[in-house]
């Protein structure tokens, strides 16, 4: 079993303490993360006597939950914890939050319904005021998760896991934490940079007037409505100079501290009149790297803070300027560790659906041909309600990540994956964020609309074409080249599109891809390059750096100057 140097520090105790929101901050925070109880039985009842203890927010199915168990479809996963607020803690109202938990999830608290909640990859939180009782209070959530064996968002979770799919992750992965609130507070927060005014649009959620500090100069507004605010100094965020406003905000007894960037993200023309991706007003290109999110011992989740900015910070060492968060939403703080690092982030939707056919999904590689997406039974999403499901889930998510500024593009499908609608998919997007890019289909099954030509081209010479459509062109897959490491490959089929046997044929051939394909399509016009991948995964050994972190394959520096492109203005 492979294990990383955090997994094997962690604490059982006391693993992931750090306050899990740093967009909406308070000083009350009770961190429920650490032993629990579980059990996992096959019928809906709550088991008199469980079956031992998981380390919570660690999937069973992950080493360092402690259990090794795959839940099934069927099956009911079950956890118990007493917690006790610690005195003067309730301030008014008490919340309960969970950072995630996949995929269906209800909650009692000393008996009572406290809230259910369908999908495994957002938050989801409870008023608990009313459920609570003096002394010690008792905490039970029940799970179940059918993986891929229904029409919830699943990412590349499989009951089956081989090549580009991953092992199951069920039930809670994210922190669970409690805060008190006053009865009038502050409920929501959406942040909108206006560079080219050099202001900031804030909107609270709650009643009354909302006090605002940004960086020592104050501002009021009421509570509700939005409120442009002029800044004294305009410092625009780049990932060269990820500069963050600092911001303090009070309602009432209610106060929370954030942080904001100005920054603008677009398509626009180049001075040859070519499409390009613009960042604060300027051709950008953004040299990204493919990045999963998966590990060794956590699978969905990092063994500790430090472990989740690690990645972040390898890819920057590296020279990339983009990572592309493949078909998972990470926990808010990688999120705030862009931000403050200075990491663009193409986030993707998690794909959902019935059972693909690889054929269907895979046609265009081989005939160059587009299916509509309006077939529903063709790209396995006959259900209506998994459809209407999937759509809530994609726009709670852009609410969900819609202050962080290193998010500058959203992925709403990935290589026709239980694709439908995406042209609709993208204007509800849009309704609620016309700040950032859509990449509405990566890879195939383009339906000629948007304002990207989104390419994956893993087996084939990639040469530059300019769109048809007359769109921005990006290469949002390529790559993929495997140089496995011995004794840090997990046990398990390796897998690969290009396979090397040395360091010195996997640096020729690196240099070779970037020097004679993606060099120059980025001077002849490509927008944005994304390579497979930043770290291995399981069997998938085409990771820049090893599933357990240990091994980067090549010094950051070389590959820097791999991948280093030409200005673009």
């Amino acid at each position: 079993m492979l294990m990383t140097k955090w997994g094997e520090a962690l604490d059982r105790e006391r693993p992931l303490q750090e306050y899990p929101r740093p967009q909406l901050k308070r000083d009350s925070y009770l961190n429920l993360n650490g032993v629990w109880s579980y059990a996992i039985t096959t019928v809906n009842a709550e088991p008199e006597d469980y079956d031992g203890e998981i380390v919570v927010p660690f999937a069973p199915e992950s080493e360092l939950s402690g259990v090794g168990r795959v839940l099934q479809p069927g099956e009911y996963l079950w956890y118990r914890r007493e917690f006790e607020l610690p005195e003067g803690f309730n301030v008014g109202r008490v919340l309960l939050h969970f950072g995630a938990a996949d995929q269906v999830a209800r909650v009692w608290v000393n008996g009572q319904d406290a809230c259910v909640h369908t999908g495994g990859y957002l938050p989801f939180a409870a008023d608990i005021t009313d459920l609570l009782c003096e002394g010690e209070n008792c905490l039970v959530v029940r799970v179940t998760d059918e993986t891929d064996r229904g029409y919830h968002t699943r990412g590349k979770q499989k009951l089956k896991p081989g090549g580009i799919w991953y092992s199951p992750v069920s039930g809670i992965w994210q922190t669970v934490w409690c805060e008190s609130v006053p009865d009038n507070y502050i409920d929501s927060l959406f942040i909108t940079p206006h560079l080219e005014d050099g202001a900031v649009e804030i909107s609270c959620g709650g009643e009354g007037i909302v006090h605002a500090v940004i960086d020592g100069d104050t501002y009021d507004f009421e509570a509700g409505t939005p409120a442009l605010l002029k800044l004294r100094e305009v410092k625009p965020w780049t990932p060269e100079k990820p500069y963050l406003y600092n911001i303090e905000l009070s309602l009432g007894d209610d106060r929370v501290e954030s942080y904001f960037a100005l920054r603008s993200v677009s398509v626009g023309e180049d001075r040859n009149g070519i499409k390009r991706l613009m960042l604060n007003g300027k051709p950008y290109f953004q040299n990204g790297v493919l990045d999963q999110g998966w590990w060794p011992d956590g699978l969905y989740t990092a063994p500790s803070d430090e472990a989740l900015a690690f990645d972040i910070v390898a890819a920057k060492a590296m020279g990339f300027n983009m990572l592309r968060k493949h078909v998972k939403v990470e926990p808010a703080r990688w999120y705030y560790h862009c931000d403050r690092l200075g990491m663009l982030v193409w986030q993707d939707m998690p794909n959902g659906g019935g059972k693909y056919s690889a054929t269907v999904v895979s046609a265009p590689l081989l005939t160059g041909a587009n299916s509509a997406d309006n077939k529903y039974a063709k790209f396995a999403r006959r259900e209506e309600a998994g459809r209407e499901e999937f759509r809530e889930e994609l726009l709670d998510m852009v609410s969900h990540l819609y202050n962080s500024p290193s998010v500058v593009a959203w992925v709403i499908f990935n290589e026709g994956w239980g694709q439908f609608d995406s042209d609709r998919c993208a204007e509800a997007v849009l309704d609620i964020d016309s700040t950032r890019i859509i990449d509405r289909t990566s890879g195939w099954h383009d339906q000629g609309s948007g304002e990207l030509r989104s390419l994956h081209v893993y087996f084939d010479e990639y040469k530059y074409k300019p769109d048809k459509h007359g769109r921005c062109v990006v290469l949002s897959e390529f790559g993929g080249y495997a140089l496995p490491i011995e004794g840090h490959t997990a046990d398990v089929k390796p897998f690969g599109y290009k396979k090397f046997t040395s360091q010195d044929k996997y640096r020729r051939a690196l240099t070779l891809l970037y020097d004679g394909q993606i060099r120059p399509g980025c001077m002849q016009g490509l927008a944005a390059a994304v390579y497979t991948q930043l770290t291995d995964v399981e069997g998938e050994l085409n990771g820049l750096i090893t599933y357990d972190r240990r091994v980067i394959k090549l010094a950051p520096g070389d590959v820097k100057k791999i991948i280093a492109m030409p200005a673009v203005k």
